[in-house]
């Protein structure tokens, strides 16, 4: 009996020293970037807060959403910077974990329609956002470093919508990335189809919790709930 509660004590002793092991490895290795924003740039540590909060597991879209269509522009030159923002040929994105059920309810409403998503990005290391701002230093289109972003939290999308029947997209009035007044949600000097078509984007993606950010019809993000942080890892350190 003695030998049981000895062991007992033991195991409790030891849980308590891995568990502050782990969140005082943590805050030691956070790192702050030059514009001020602790970011998580190591894997171990990333593991070490999904440990801690299962709900901040990046999710991999096409493995929990059948169907979506990627297009991930900034693995291409296809985007307002020219050039190739991630590595070659990206073919992985992520959300947390909650967001990326409700973007799985978002798919499943839509195709009931006859409908579907197409990705142009979804999380994005904090390095690129970095990138961004100092091309562009506008906090209408690109994120300000100093704060970080819900990409860079794997809490934002960059979405538009596709005819299950033929993966076509249809017509929102601009494409991606467009930093005019007319990609605004606001802008209705559109062909009333276009505005129908961005009333059932937009409907749907709030009808499952996102909200919109007002000057970009593509980008939806996810609430900060739980203190999502920064993260600056590759997508094949998220994949592993």
């Amino acid at each position: 009996m003695l030998y049981k509660i000895v062991l007992h004590r033991c195991i409790s002793v030891m849980a308590i020293v891995f568990f502050f092991h782990d969140n005082m490895a943590t805050a030691q290795e956070t790192v702050v970037s030059k514009y001020g924003v602790p970011v998580i740039n190591k894997s171990a540590e990333y593991q070490v807060s999904i440990r801690n909060d299962s709900a901040k597991k990046m999710v991999e879209l096409l493995k929990l959403i059948p169907g979506l269509v990627y297009d991930l522009r900034y693995g291409t030159t296809n985007n307002f910077t020219h050039s190739q923002m991630y590595v070659p040929a990206t073919r992985h994105t992520f959300l947390r974990l909650p967001a990326a059920r409700a973007l799985a309810a978002v798919q499943k409403d839509l195709n009931n329609q006859g409908y579907g998503l197409k990705i142009f990005d979804a999380y994005r290391p904090y390095s690129v956002t970095v990138s961004f701002w100092e091309l562009i230093k506008d906090e209408k289109y690109v994120a300000n470093p100093g704060k970080g972003s819900g990409h860079n939290r794997g809490l934002a999308v960059d979405v538009t919508l596709i005819e299950l029947k033929n993966n076509r997209e249809l017509d929102m009035g601009t494409g991606f990335d467009n930093f005019s007044d007319t990609a605004h949600h606001g802008f209705t000097n559109l062909p009333p189809a276009v505005l129908k078509n961005r009333k059932l984007l937009l409907e749907t993606m709030e009808k499952h919790g996102f909200n919109k950010l007002e000057t970009e019809w593509w980008h939806f993000y996810w609430t900060n709930d739980r203190n999502y942080e920064v993260l600056d890892l590759s997508f094949k350190e998220l994949n592993l």
